[in-house]
């Protein structure tokens, strides 16, 4: 009997796009049974962090909250290279114009959230599901919001403005892309499985980026509403050669993400680990 393996990651193009070569059995599960939950990403942070899931995306945010019971997945991961998630509004506003106002926010744990406080810390925030950001703030029923997933791509064409890009900020003020969400593993699999697991899912992206077209198909399914040239454009920015592998620099951002949320009380202070790295 097949071992079977929850792997959980949100319902975005992005996702679908890594985990097509997986679900539709285009590379070798090693004899585990995958079992696919797709949750929006605030959810899956609050579920890792009941130790519900064996794999699961995840928010850099939410890793120092599990981190004694997950590791890393050394691929995976989604940086911001010099764009990310947008605070935008219905009207033209400067930085210092949301001292005055409550900004939405995607979830309490999104790595959104927390770049949101490191670019101007004290922002207040109230959490909005991630899909209803855009028509609150276009009906002004939020003064402003962070956008997420597609929305960044379309928030213009729906007559809104941007604050800032906090993934641009980021890019500025340390010279290194913005650590945004990644995988982890349930560290009690055991190193075997860890390292089994973690190569199936490593080869299921190296096959969604050399197949791109295909992977794209599949993840069009997923692309709420684009056309195929945005949702390409989309899972480019997200599904590249940051998601085959962190490299020093992106291991570095995220040590400096962190280090920085740590040091301004937001996170507990944690040592990230890989998986295959430690114990």
């Amino acid at each position: 009997m097949k071992q079977k393996i929850s792997l959980a990651h949100s319902p975005d193009s992005d996702d679908a796009f890594m985990f097509y070569a997986l679900a539709e059995g285009k590379v070798d599960d090693r004899g585990f049974d995958f079992v696919h939950e797709l949750s929006d990403i605030e959810t899956l942070n609050q579920r890792t962090r009941r130790g519900e899931l064996d794999v699961s995306a995840i928010s850099f945010h939410a890793y120092p909250d599990v981190a004694d019971r997950y590791a890393l997945l050394p691929h995976g991961a989604s940086f911001g290279d010099g764009y990310g998630p947008v605070v935008v509004a219905a009207r033209p506003l400067a930085p210092a114009d949301l001292d005055g106002v409550v900004v939405g926010i995607p979830g309490e744990k999104t790595s959104a959230a927390l770049a949101l406080q490191l670019w101007r810390p004290g922002t207040r925030t109230t959490l909005v599901p991630f899909d209803q950001i855009l028509p609150r703030v276009r009906a002004g029923e939020l003064a402003a919001g962070v956008i997420i997933h597609e929305g960044q791509l379309t928030y213009a064409e729906e007559g809104l403005h941007a604050v800032v890009d906090l993934g641009a900020w980021w890019l500025a003020e340390t010279g290194l892309p913005l650590p945004l969400g990644g995988n982890v593993i349930r560290k009690a699999l055991g190193p075997g499985t860890v390292r089994a697991v973690s190569d199936v899912l490593g080869e299921s992206i190296a096959y969604g980026l050399s197949h791109r077209e295909e992977a794209l198909t599949y993840a069009m399914r997923f692309a709420r509403d684009l056309d195929r040239d945005k949702a390409d454009r989309f899972v480019g920015m997200y599904v590249n050669d940051w998601t085959r592998g962190y490299g020093e620099k992106g291991r570095r951002a995220i040590e400096l993400f962190l280090g920085r949320a740590a040091a301004a009380g937001l996170v507990p202070s944690v040592r990230v680990e890989f998986a295959g790295e430690g114990s």
